[in-house]
């Protein structure tokens, strides 16, 4: 199996099958369902864990690869010390970090497939409630589903919650973003777009004739500096990072 990967500023374009199928998707889950769903979240994402355990993530080798900011923080860094390590656990949507995490102390904000797990009229709560702990003049590290990804075509009808949002059948959730949703969502709640684009990935498997496109997003935002300074090289071995994993898990480093 092989992947191919490049980046570019338009999304995906659909073939003429994909595009009828979404059209036919069109009926939405109902409210009943929808506030149920809303009010199961913590639960069904602990079964999910609970049930795939350490079987579904793989080493995101990636991420030191794509952003700049983290190659001075990886474990290989002499400097790297575990007692400076703190997990903690929070819902991003309604608990305060400022609880866990002093005010304006991190250099750099993680959130690697977070806010697609998140209803989107509460992703703005989560935005302002890293604002108050990042820096000035220091970044959020983005990088989530984007529009039209092959996740997104498989939902069967019936599972559409809204526009670019579904269910699965295990009752979590994703949504699937557009460069100019996820940009307007930022500059919103007070951040600078640093670099905002789409990655497309084909994932092919040769044996069994398979080729399937992946897309993602991939961003940073900058929390305004309070004085005009020189632009950031990144974090150095002392440096305050805060990583997201999905809705409520947190490690401050």
């Amino acid at each position: 199996m092989a992947s191919l990967q490049r980046k570019g500023l338009q999304a995906r374009m659909l073939s003429s099958e994909e595009e009828e199928k979404l059209k036919r998707d069109q009926a939405l889950v109902s409210d009943f369902k929808q506030q149920k769903l809303e009010k199961e979240a913590q639960k069904n994402w602990d079964l999910f864990y609970k049930r795939n355990s350490t079987n579904f993530f793989k080493d995101r080798h990636w991420t030191t690869r794509e952003f700049e900011e983290l190659r001075s923080c990886r474990e290989q860094n002499p400097s790297y010390n575990t007692e400076r390590c703190k997990v903690f656990q929070c819902d991003l949507t309604k608990d305060d970090l400022l609880e866990h995490v002093p005010s304006e102390s991190v250099d750099v904000v993680m959130l690697i497939f977070v806010l697609s797990a998140i209803h989107p009229d509460r992703m703005q709560l989560v935005l302002q409630n890293v604002y108050k702990v990042l820096k000035p003049g220091k970044c959020v590290l983005f990088r989530d589903y984007g529009l039209y990804d092959h996740a997104m075509l498989r939902f069967k009808a019936g599972s559409k919650l809204g526009e670019n949002f579904y269910v699965r059948q295990d009752g979590t959730r994703s949504y699937f973003f557009t460069d100019e949703f996820l940009a307007q969502l930022f500059t919103d709640t007070g951040y600078e777009e640093v670099i905002n684009e789409y990655v497309f990935r084909e994932t092919v498997n040769k044996k069994e004739g398979l080729c399937v496109p992946r897309v993602f997003l991939q961003s940073k935002f900058r929390k305004p500096p309070k004085h005009p300074a020189p632009t950031s090289q990144g974090p150095g071995p002392e440096s305050q990072v805060l990583i997201f994993h999905e809705v409520d898990a947190c490690a401050f480093i």
